[in-house]
Parts: structure tokens; C-alpha cells; sequence
């Protein structure tokens, strides 16, 4: 099932959508992918009824630290198209630090789908890249899908927004392939926070790859995208498939 124009309904359409995929992806994580001491929990922002995140927690079980591997969990680098390495300073990481925590567990990954209204204005994009960065700077790793094309806001993509404010690159986005798909691993050394972003652009159409969500320093688990943005399109009525496939329902003039 390649992924859809989303960015042409009315954003209830895809928020309804989003809740169907966000479980399936949670599902695929809590039976089997993550080891037995991780848990994929759907969060939501306070005051918004559309799930916003997974989180994906470690319970500590007899004092072992995150990694360690076990579940479907890989070693080697993804395979991405665009790979791009950089560094937060010490200092910025050490000051006015932010420990996000749970009452399950220690939150290592937050998995985001962009929604329509974290790009509708300069300040809603402002949250989320602050909201991103933040995580980064805590240490938490970041797997953020966006299935909607660049707005006047953030012209070459979420990533470039969100990696502009720790390293600015010249990074652009192939014109065919405006979506973008990132993974985002963090690993401590002696100055700060490594920060590695594994990029896949893709369009309308595509099949999606599966892409990273980090546990620890190298290794993560690959998230199966395509299989469980299949799963939540079977949930939607059809009625709601017609209208994101065609632009219009049956009957309509």
C-alpha cells in the first residue's frame, strides 16, 4: 500500500488515520520487536484528544542499564539515503537539562507522525522543533514521519528545520521525494551529545522503508512503516479510503 496525499483532506481525515497507525506501530512493538524490558506506550499532548507519540520505555528489571539487545533488535547502521553526524555542546546539554520520565519506566525513543497542525504557523513549528531538540539534548533518541510535503515554514523538511537549530546543513530535499522519514540516534561522548540522523526522503506512492527507533547506541529496532500503515488503512471505512484515494466520495458533484 504506497503512502497517500494526505496533504489534500481536511486533517480530521488523517488525524483519524494517524490514531489507526499509531497503534499498529505500537502493536508491532509490544509483540515481539522490543525486548522484554521495553514498552511502547501511546502519549498524547495535554489537551489534545489525537494520540501524539509512542514512547518507548525501558522498566528496569534486576538493575541492567538500556541495550543489551534481545527482541528484534539490530547492531548494524540503518541503511538510509542521507546520513548526517553531528555534535551538542556540553554546555548546552548540561544546562537547564529536562529528564522527561514516566511512572512505567525511563523514556529512551519518541516516535512522532507529524500532523498537519505542527506546520499550520510559525509557532506551532517553532514547538515542535524546540519540542525535538529537547528530546535530543536529554538524550532521548527520535523517529519522527512526515507525511506532508514542505510548507513556506520549513521548505526542505521537518529535518532540516529540527537539525538547523544543532548544525546547519545544506541538506535539500529531492523534489520528487518531499516526505520525509528520520531517524535520530544520540550517544554521549566527552564533549556532549553525538547526534546521528538517518534521512529517507520519499513521495507519494512510495513503499516505506522500515526505519529506525533507538534503544541505545547502536542498536535499534527497525520499525516495520509499510506493514503497519497497511494495517491501519484496513481499519479506515471505506468511504474515508475513497475520499483520500480520489479527492471525493460517490455522489459528490
Amino acid at each position: 500500500m504506497p503512502i497517500q496525499d494526505w496533504s489534500r483532506v481536511d486533517p480530521n481525515v488523517y488525524h483519524h488515520f494517524h490514531q489507526f497507525w499509531t497503534t499498529a506501530m505500537c502493536r508491532a512493538l509490544n509483540n515481539g520487536l522490543l525486548p522484554a524490558e521495553y514498552l511502547a506506550l501511546v502519549e498524547q499532548h495535554a489537551g489534545n484528544p489525537q494520540p501524539d507519540v509512542l514512547a518507548l520505555e525501558w522498566r528496569s528489571t534486576n538493575g541492567r542499564k538500556p541495550g543489551g539487545g534481545g527482541g528484534g533488535v539490530a547492531t548494524s547502521p540503518p541503511k538510509t539515503r542521507h546520513i548526517f553526524r553531528t555534535e551538542i555542546d556540553s554546555y548546552a546539554s548540561r544546562a537547564n537539562r529536562i529528564t522527561i520520565r514516566h511512572r512505567l519506566g525511563e523514556i529512551i525513543c519518541v516516535i512522532e507522525l507529524v500532523s498537519p497542525g505542527n506546520k499550520h504557523s510559525r509557532i506551532a513549528l517553532r514547538q515542535f522543533v524546540e519540542k525535538a531538540v529537547a528530546f535530543l539534548r536529554t538524550g532521548v533518541h527520535l523517529l519522527i514521519l512526515d507525511p506532508f510535503p514542505p510548507t513556506p515554514r520549513d521548505p526542505q523538511g521537518i529535518h532540516r528545520a529540527i537539525f538547523d537549530e544543532i548544525h546547519e546543513t545544506d541538506f535539500q530535499l529531492p523534489s520528487d521525494k518531499p516526505l520525509t522519514l528520520v531517524g535520530y540516534e544520540v550517544n554521549p561522548d566527552s564533549v556532549g551529545l553525538d547526534v546521528t540522523a538517518y534521512v529517507e526522503p520519499v513521495g507519494v506512492g512510495d513503499v516505506l522503508p522500515d526505519m529506525p527507533a533507538y534503544l541505545a547506541a547502536g542498536e535499534h529496532v527497525p520499525v516495520p512503516l509499510e506493514a503497519t500503515y497497511q494495517a491501519a488503512w484496513a481499519d479506515c471505512p471505506p468511504v474515508m479510503r475513497e475520499l483520500v484515494e480520489t479527492g471525493r466520495v460517490a455522489g459528490e458533484s
